[in-house]
């Protein structure tokens, strides 16, 4: 199962990542838990300097503007 983490401050932009991460996710029915993170410091502790941000298993997969369904379903498809 995949843990994935969206970074943000809660903005429409990060509300809509989330939202997107997880329909795909259904429609493929992929295994995964996807969370919203909006504390400053965990942002930072990522490096992040734009959100929404993804962080998929610990690692930072994406940021600064949200997905598109391409890049959902490759992160989907990975390992």
């Amino acid at each position: 199962m995949k843990n994935i983490i969206v970074l943000g401050s809660g903005c429409a932009r990060c509300i809509k990542t989330a939202e997107l991460i997880d329909k795909i996710a259904q429609e493929q029915s992929a295994e995964v838990t996807v969370s919203k993170e909006t504390n400053p410091e965990t942002i930072m502790s990522y490096g992040v300097m734009s959100t929404p941000a993804v962080v998929i298993d610990n690692a930072l997969v994406h940021s600064g503007s949200i997905p598109n369904r391409n890049q959902i379903e490759a992160w989907l498809n990975q390992g």
